[in-house]
């Protein structure tokens, strides 16, 4: 990332936004969890509740994070970004611009939200 001061990280699920694609994608996990395409919610989220560990860091960060989903992202970012993402992915808002931060295969590599913590930290020194 280029010398710019962070102004937050965005992280994008690649799920929809309201309680009816919560419930669908809960069920996903549940009765096939190969086939459910976000590992972001899988490290961070558990079926109903976030990941204490991920809970415990974000809330001790002195990083401003933003979390939405595709369809959120969509609205609010992305005549701003330009060029297509893919989901999931962390973005950094600099003072210029929006850039990749984590990037989906990155992302999908991760197995656990201390990965993810780790990855960040890395990345932020």
């Amino acid at each position: 990332m280029q010398e710019q001061t962070l102004k937050k990280l965005i992280f994008i699920y690649n799920a929809n936004a309201g309680k009816h694609n919560a419930l669908f994608d809960a069920a996903q996990k549940i009765l096939s969890p190969t086939t459910y395409d976000c590992n972001l919610c899988d490290i961070t989220f558990g079926l109903f509740k976030e990941n204490k560990t991920w809970k415990k860091y974000r809330k001790a960060s002195i990083t401003k994070m933003e979390f939405l989903h595709k369809d959120e992202y969509t609205k609010m970012y992305a005549s701003k970004f330009g060029y297509k993402i893919t989901f999931p992915s962390v973005l950094a808002e600099t003072d210029y611009a929006l850039e990749v931060f984590i990037n989906t295969d990155e992302l999908n590599s991760l197995e656990k939200a201390e990965d993810l913590m780790q990855l960040i930290e890395k990345r932020l020194n």
